[in-house]
């Protein structure tokens, strides 16, 4: 039998199944801590300097005048990282960005080859090792490396765990277990707000953040290795044997399973990587489309990520702040799946929509006083940009999936991933230019949003539109749009993990 009917006798998402998903679902709120951290503990207080007729000449005198009228225990304050030495708050944040960008590099294909179960412990062992590093840092330099190894920790482990909650249960599970990754998520957002509300002291704060990593790596050594990628690498015996414990601990004895044997490798799905990354720049239609997709993903980035590490910036509580920033993405999920397949919105539409959406609450934000406690306020419309982004990127994984042909989507994915964590890279400074005007950065994430948003249009449709399956169909009008099926909504959503 093939490895769908196996998996269909054994259980396609039975109790074992069930427990194994929830580990790794518990692995993404340790993910998102250590991805917001530096919202909280790189804040930023108020402070004062005292006035004498020199200026001062050094830093240490800067440090000698300088006094803190908040009582708030950060990285700003045990390294005085204040006037021109702000910037580092902002870089260990983008030092973390580029982190993911390494990891998703190079953490990808190495699951590929050598599975998914080491590379997923490893990754999440030496992430608590780092995390543990940035708690006790005794000096910023060591601080920043720590962020950039827990960022490549983090990128990494984010792709293989995604893949793993995929492949352990079958094809129809899918779309669901691909949902609750990318809301399990936003929850750990929301958790680690309310984690620093009873945790203040940015040192124990991170200590009590990376600890619940050493729980979650101790409950994921007992998971077992995919075997759906033993399957397809040829191992055909070791998947049998993982799918006969499945059965077993489902309550669904199979000794006899037997899966058909296949060829160990395809070579012709390896040498190909090379030139599907040539044909985006010389296939005049994929060219443009794929230009237009960078720049709509590295703006959903920029204001994605731009509105999250800014909220502590904003009035009112920092750490409900942070949480309803988590909280107000839960929404996104279902707006997406009842937008994008009604005839009269589609992908491209609502994608569009919301991009713009996202820009215009950020353009209001810049008429509204900072302080107003009123209902329309400065952060009740930065939580509607972060909800209204929020759904555009989720449709733009959904739809840049669909514009690729299957020949060459894998390149297609990778280039935009690459192009969003540019913006994620670039997004920890935006908020910081609330120095130069306090209405900067919305400005920023406005005009973002709203040229994303009108570029998004210049896309064709996909909704229920027939396969293209090669590069010659995307010049036949009959076979220029791609996925069709509601069933596949989210089935491309393994490629998720690169960009959150």
């Amino acid at each position: 039998m093939d490895f769908e009917e196996a998996l269909q006798v054994v259980g396609e998402f039975g109790p074992y199944q069930k427990r194994a998903v929830a580990v790794l679902l518990l692995a993404q709120v340790y993910m998102a801590c250590q991805s917001m951290l530096i919202v909280l503990i790189g804040a930023s207080p108020q402070y004062r300097i005292e006035q004498q007729d020199e200026v001062p000449s050094s830093q240490q005198e800067l440090i000698q005048r300088v006094t803190f009228t908040e009582d708030i225990d950060s990285i700003v304050t045990e390294w005085f990282l204040i006037k021109q030495q702000a910037y580092k708050v902002s870089l260990a944040g983008s030092l973390f960005f580029a982190g993911l960008l390494v990891g998703n590099i190079v953490f990808g294909p190495l699951s590929d080859r050598i599975g998914r179960r080491p590379v997923y412990l490893a990754g999440l062992f030496l992430e608590v090792i780092f995390g543990y590093v940035t708690a006790f840092a005794p000096s910023y330099e060591v601080f920043a490396v720590s962020r950039l190894l827990v960022g490549l920790m983090n990128g990494g482990i984010g792709l293989v765990c995604f893949v793993l909650t995929q492949e352990y249960v079958g094809k129809s599970y899918w779309a669901m277990t691909g949902t609750l990754t990318s809301m399990t998520f936003a929850i750990g957002i929301a958790l680690f707000g309310a984690l620093g509300y009873f945790i203040q002291p940015w040192r124990s704060l991170a200590t009590a953040a990376n600890s619940s990593g050493v729980l979650f790596f101790l409950l994921s050594v007992t998971l077992p290795e995919s075997p759906r990628w033993l399957y397809c690498r040829g191992q055909t015996q070791q998947a049998e044997e993982v799918l006969r414990y499945i059965g077993l601990r489902n309550g669904n004895p199979a000794n006899n399973l037997m899966l058909q044997r296949i060829p160990t490798a395809k070579a012709g799905n390896h040498g190909n990587r090379g030139a599907g990354v040539l044909q985006l720049v010389l296939h005049p239609v994929l060219r443009q489309r794929t230009m237009v997709l960078m720049y709509v993903w590295y703006a959903c980035s920029l204001v994605y990520y731009g509105l999250t590490l800014g909220a502590s910036e904003m009035s009112g509580s920092r750490y409900m702040n942070v949480a309803m920033y988590g909280l107000v993405e839960l929404p996104a999920y279902p707006l997406c799946i009842y937008f994008i397949n009604k005839h009269w919105a589609g992908r491209r539409k609502s994608m569009a929509s919301f991009l713009c959406l996202a820009g215009f609450a950020c353009l209001c934000t810049i008429f509204i006083p900072e302080n107003t406690e009123t209902l329309v306020s400065v952060t009740s419309l930065a939580l509607l940009g972060k909800l209204m982004v929020s759904a555009a990127f989720n449709i733009a994984y959904v739809y840049t999936s669909e514009l690729y042909p299957t020949v060459i989507r894998n390149a297609g994915l990778g280039v935009c991933s690459m192009s969003s964590r540019v913006g994620g890279i670039l997004a920890p400074f935006v908020p910081s230019m609330r120095a130069v005007h306090t209405s900067l950065p919305f400005t920023v994430f406005c005009l973002s949003g709203l040229s994303a948003g009108c570029l998004g249009l210049l896309l064709p449709e996909t909704l229920n539109k027939p396969t293209a399956e090669t590069l010659e169909e995307l010049s036949n009008p009959t076979h220029n749009r791609v996925l069709e099926s509601k069933a596949l909504l989210y089935e491309d959503d393994k490629w998720k993990s690169n960009y959150k």
